[in-house]
């Protein structure tokens, strides 16, 4: 083993050619957003109501859905952000691959057919379904807004480097356009070109991982273990073993638990169980983006280590200090600008899709739960719920912008980890809890979804990443660097104890409803 890694060409990267104006690279790259605005004109000339809009009609099938949900959750956090985790810290970036890949099983048994069966368009339905309205879309739009906006970060952070990567532009001039863009997708093509954008984009990003996969491998004779060797020659036995990125154990868990449970309260994923038309074809199409994302997430890893060994860490360091290019340069590495072309098109792609994704259920929140359902009561005219619902897209576009821009450097993997902090902490318990309680009330969902999003929204900004990596302070009031071991127990304990203290009769009443409609199902 160690003799075949003696004669393995180890050169670190040339730079020389990256952050130039790259022909090849680009053509590919507008080939990708030509074909986008394509499906998009097309889808615009279908969208012309509410429910095309926010879920595509109900006409998309469990293996189509399967394909878009994995295109939705396989975003830059996947495949730049772990990629460039791994390459720069070894083995701890598995815990982001193993965590985002264990909270499908939960997704599948506990929340994909009750969504389906209770609610129309999003999360927020299901929670409010037998509480008061106005106050539970209020907390639930909180808590989805503030999870959407740092799943945001990420993924701007990740389309700003991989622009300016390839085309030399300022980072700021990057995120500006990469906003600009997908607010085009949404605004006119709603769900059903994000569907399929997304479909496209999955597709495309397990061929290029496959294929960059097999080609890290080709080096190393097709042995998994010589390529770790090899990592552990260069680097030191330290890059396989635990404790390089997430040192402290209570951290380890925090982070384990928020990856586990935030999958569930992700409300772009959530929204996309709406788009098929039954609770059977939200179960299939679970099991097919369970499949495709497991094989993915298997591949991150190798691309992480032939990163690590084959363009090396300081020249990776070099493009940007999260590491986010790892993947990029070493398509660069392999396969020079054809290749570097092929795949910063797919990750483009895949910021793209995932961004779209986002705002439009962004948009769902401030349009469907706050505006028809909170300030005109259930009573808006088709017209009028798509006009707030596009003015609601160019909000967010325009957060989005601005926060990539804010958090510049970020690498995109950790970012996603907090997300998935807040969404565990301020959406999932009260959706489950709604589900399968009885004795839940309005004010415990209420008060579990504030506290959870707040506590997790505190606790991030006196955490290390903001206080020390951001605002450079010697040291933080909290910790932890992710909030969830702290704001996912409490959030469930408050919405127990307030609805102990609460009671309320209507809900109750209301549960076996609740029951027969999870179990049964219905006819949207």
């Amino acid at each position: 083993m160690n003799s075949l890694w003696c004669h393995l060409p180890l050169a670190e990267v040339d730079l020389k050619n990256l952050g130039h104006f790259n022909p090849l690279a680009i053509f590919f790259f507008l080939v990708f957003v030509a074909s986008s605005l394509v499906i998009t004109y097309w889808a615009a000339k279908r969208t012309n109501s509410t429910s095309h809009f926010y879920t595509a009609g109900g006409n998309v099938s469990g293996f189509q859905n399967g394909l878009a949900l994995a295109g939705d959750f396989m975003s830059a956090a996947s495949f730049l952000g772990i990629a460039g985790l791994v390459a720069l810290n070894g083995f701890d970036g598995l815990i982001y691959s193993i965590g985002f890949l264990v909270g499908w099983p939960i997704l599948m048994f506990l929340v994909a057919e009750p969504l389906r069966n209770l609610g129309k368009y999003t999360f927020a339905d299901v929670v409010a379904y037998r509480l008061r309205q106005a106050p539970v879309r209020i907390a639930a739009a909180i808590g989805s807004l503030a999870t959407i906006s740092f799943y945001l970060i990420a993924q701007m952070v990740g389309a700003g480097e991989l622009v300016k990567l390839l085309f030399g532009f300022d980072y700021e001039l990057a995120v500006v356009i990469v906003g600009c863009v997908m607010m085009a997708y949404v605004i006119f093509g709603g769900m059903i070109a994000t569907t399929w954008v997304q479909i496209i984009k999955a597709i495309l990003l397990l061929g290029g991982t496959i294929l960059l996969a097999i080609l890290v491998l080709s080096k190393f004779g097709f042995n998994p273990l010589v390529l770790f060797s090899s990592a552990a020659a260069k680097y030191g036995a330290g890059v396989l073993a635990p404790g390089k990125q997430v040192s402290d154990p209570f951290d380890a868990i925090s982070l384990g638990m928020s990856l586990m449970f935030g999958t569930a309260g992700l409300p772009h994923i959530l929204m996309r169980f709406y788009t098929v038309p039954d609770a059977k074809s939200a179960r299939i199409s679970v099991t097919y983006a369970t499949a495709f994302i497991g094989v993915f997430y298997l591949l991150t890893f190798i691309l992480g280590f032939g990163a690590m060994v084959l363009v090396g860490q300081d020249a990776i360091k070099q493009i940007g200090t999260g590491g986010n290019m790892a993947a990029p340069m070493l398509a660069d590495f392999l396969g020079g600008d054809a290749f570097l072309g092929f795949i910063a098109a797919v990750s483009f792609a895949t910021i793209l899709a995932v961004v779209a994704g986002l705002t439009l259920s962004g948009a769902a929140a401030l349009s469907h739960d706050l505006w028809v359902n909170v300030v005109k009561s259930g009573h808006a005219s088709e017209t009028e719920q798509l006009k707030v619902a596009r003015f609601a897209t160019m909000m967010l576009g325009a957060l989005a912008i601005l926060l990539g821009i804010l958090f510049k450097g970020q690498n995109v993997a950790y970012m996603v980890g907090l997300a998935f902090a807040i969404a565990a902490s301020g959406n999932f318990p009260a959706l489950l809890l709604s589900m399968l309680w009885r004795r839940f009330t309005t004010n415990g969902a209420v008060a579990s979804m504030l506290v959870g999003t707040l506590s997790s929204l505190v606790l991030i900004y006196f955490s290390p990443t903001i206080q020390v990596t951001i605002l450079k302070h010697a040291s933080a009031p909290f910790p932890l660097k992710n909030p969830g071991l702290i704001s996912i127990p409490l959030a469930f304990l408050v919405g127990i104890v307030v609805s102990l203290l609460t009671s309320e009769q209507q809900a109750q009443e209301k549960f076996a409803e609740v029951e027969n409609r999870i179990h049964i199902g219905f006819d949207n």
